[in-house]
């Protein structure tokens, strides 16, 4: 079963963007392309930084898709 958490995007960086997780905080956020979570979530690139999201974590731990929150 997958688990769901809640994350934020912290900035963008280039062609990615840093994602918190309650795994992964600001020291060390989570780094994910910009263009998957335009695709996933249908947020707009210039409306990323700060974004609440939902991740879905996979069986091996990994960051499957986003939605919105």
């Amino acid at each position: 079963m997958s688990e769901r958490l809640r994350v934020r995007v912290l900035l963008l960086v280039g062609d990615e963007a840093e994602i918190v997780t309650p795994h992964r905080g600001q020291t060390e956020p989570e780094r994910v392309p910009v263009d998957r979570l335009v695709e996933e979530t249908g947020i707009a690139r210039e409306s990323l930084a700060g974004a609440r999201l939902v991740a879905v974590v996979g069986d091996d731990g990994g960051l499957e898709r986003f939605e919105r929150a």
